[in-house]
């Protein structure tokens, strides 16, 4: 089945229909694209678990449309929502920010991985709108939507990295290049004040002025309460085939110093790849180097484009220097040292 034009009319029809049948869809959002089925069908989740090769027990994100500000959708899911996940809705959504709440024990069991709390997001692209409002309108209330990929590798952001992933036989809706490129911030609020569980573009300070309580980092979150599993949180993840190193521009700069003009491109291509803020230069035709933004949402936009240009080029090797400190490039940092504990 070919991309289609997620604005035209027919696809956001194809899509619903699609998606009440028990099938997946590929769906572009705000942050990343995603595997997109009806969160209230067990059976077709686990396609998706399927497809993505992603353990069962690795909970899903469950996607509803901005009825309410996405209050209505949240609530078919939620058991209640605390007064601080209330007021991130109003601050965030639609938007990328994704709320861990107590699930209603009679729904999206196996979208959770069989916890009892679900992840709950009102993403704000509009083809992801359309398509949630057409679901909707069918009786499917939430869509789980992880990222579009192989599990544990480089997420997508464009239609195109979606259909070279699963083939043409999944319907895909292409709605542009993600404006945010990174997933969403991830903060629970089944405990007594709210955590950050993953960093995205909306920063600790930002959540923190929106509830007006300080949000927690996760590994400063006491040990009596529990936390829930959620997405993207594993140890090594968002890895591309190739290597990724992480290091600061003067390390950066020596190892391609050390280098020479030792390394020829292999029948593949470029053996080395590097991706830095600094200008580094190298004597070798075997390396290819990109420049990072200075910048840290327009970083966080190309990321993962990048990393899949890069092993498109067949590179073996990835060097990346090291995000600057500072909150706004905690998602970007986040990733990349997921992807550089990988293989």
């Amino acid at each position: 089945m070919p991309v289609m034009d997620g604005q035209a009319a027919e696809a956001i029809a194809a899509a619903a229909q699609a998606l009440q049948a028990g099938e997946l869809v590929g769906l572009p959002t705000e942050t990343v694209y995603g595997l997109a089925a009806d969160a209230g069908n067990d059976a077709a989740v686990a396609k998706i678990f399927a497809a993505k090769g992603r353990p069962s027990e690795h909970p899903l994100i469950v996607h509803v449309d901005d009825a309410g500000r996405g209050v209505d959708g949240a609530a078919v899911f939620a058991q209640h929502i605390p007064a601080a996940a209330q007021a991130l809705m109003n601050a965030f959504w639609p938007g990328p920010l994704t709320l861990i709440l107590p699930r209603r024990a009679e729904v999206g069991r196996a979208a959770a991985g069989g916890q009892d709390s679900i992840g709950l997001r009102c993403p704000s692209h509009p083809v992801a709108q359309a398509v949630l409002h057409a679901c909707r309108q069918r009786g499917v209330m939430g869509l789980a939507a992880p990222s579009a990929n192989q599990f544990g590798r480089v997420s997508p952001t464009t239609a195109a990295h979606v259909q070279r992933e699963f083939g043409p036989d999944l319907l895909v809706l292409d709605g542009g290049a993600c404006d945010v490129g990174i997933e969403s911030t991830i903060v629970d609020c089944t405990r007594s004040a709210p955590v950050l569980l993953r960093p995205g573009a909306i920063t600790p300070e930002q959540l923190a002025q929106a509830c007006g309580q300080p949000v927690r980092l996760a590994q400063d979150a006491q040990d009596d309460e529990p936390a829930p599993r959620a997405s993207g949180t594993l140890l090594a993840h968002y890895a591309p085939k190739a290597k990724v190193r992480l290091m600061n521009a003067a390390a950066l700069q020596t190892a391609l110093d050390m280098l020479g003009g030792d390394v020829k491109p292999s029948d593949a291509g470029p053996v080395i790849a590097t991706y830095a803020r600094a200008v580094v230069r190298s004597r070798s035709s075997g390396v290819l180097s990109r420049r990072m933004p200075d910048d840290a949402a327009s970083t966080a936009r190309q990321l993962f484009a990048v990393l899949r240009d890069f092993d498109d080029q067949g590179v073996k090797l990835i060097w990346v220097e090291e995000p600057p400190e500072g909150a706004a490039w905690d998602g970007v940092r986040d990733r990349l040292q997921r992807a550089s504990a990988a293989g």
